[in-house]
């Protein structure tokens, strides 16, 4: 019976294999890479290192690259060219995202571990909360392309100091200067705090940090975009529901 079963996984490997390969196949239809796109809008791709909620890289992230659907590329592209007009310019944070990546945020969510190491990300909130409030979700529109985090940087603004994983970075909703380096204009909180905070229209924020949120939120929705009010960085296209997800890793663009 052994032997049989065995055989019979094996016989199935061939088809496992082209199955992948259609998928990946798939993808890179599907999928472009934005600097392809629009060169211009800046990338720090958070889930590809250590500087995010989790503290590592996050499964399928190989590369630092940004890619998303087509329309959602051109349609980034349109809003950077309307940016440009006031001196500023789009930053990405993450972009596609392997289903991989999504399945690993829920887990380390209920791993048992307090998150000490990165509750600057979500100083208010217990972590084993983040799930049910929201933050982090199993199955996520990322993982089509669809879906994009950003926030607004001035045009020409130089690169941001290097994070220093050793450092004793202040939480997500504290002073600008406190917190994990970034060049990007200040929102209120830095990004992926999961914090009440970092809703779209938290309170206590000052007048010029509402406003610009406001004037990302006014920008993508101009070119189709709808925000998550949970995370004032977090911007879905609109008419795209439904669209296949991938489980791809992200890799170097090919030349």
């Amino acid at each position: 019976m052994r032997a049989a079963t065995l055989a019979a996984l094996v016989a199935l490997l061939p088809l496992a294999a082209q199955a992948q390969s259609r998928s990946q196949s798939r993808a890179a239809a599907d999928l472009v890479y934005l600097r392809d796109i629009e060169p211009g809008i800046r990338q720090d791709m958070r889930y590809a290192g250590p500087d995010n909620f989790t503290g590592h890289p996050l499964p399928g992230y190989r590369t630092a690259e940004c890619l998303l659907r087509r329309p959602v590329a051109l349609a980034l592209k349109r809003v950077q060219a309307d940016l440009a007009r006031d001196d500023l310019s789009l930053k990405v944070y993450d972009c596609y995202r392997p289903e991989r990546a999504v399945r690993a945020m829920a887990a380390w969510s209920q791993d048992g571990h307090d998150g000490a190491p990165t509750r600057r990300f979500f100083p208010h909130v217990d972590k084993r909360n983040l799930f049910a409030l929201g933050y982090i979700a199993r199955y996520s529109r990322h993982s089509s392309g669809t879906a994009v985090d950003l926030t607004l940087i001035e045009k020409g603004a130089p690169p941001a100091p290097p994070f220093d994983p050793a450092a004793r970075y202040g939480p997500c909703d504290g002073p600008v200067a406190a917190r994990a380096p970034d060049n990007s204009l200040d929102m209120g909180t830095g990004y992926d705090c999961l914090d009440p905070k970092g809703h779209t229209a938290a309170s206590g924020l000052t007048l010029e940090q509402h406003q610009r949120r406001m004037m990302l939120v006014t920008a993508m929705r101009k070119r189709g975009f709808s925000n998550y009010r949970l995370e004032w960085w977090h911007f879905t296209f609109d008419g795209t529901a439904g669209a296949r997800h991938f489980d791809v890793p992200i890799g170097p663009i090919a030349r």
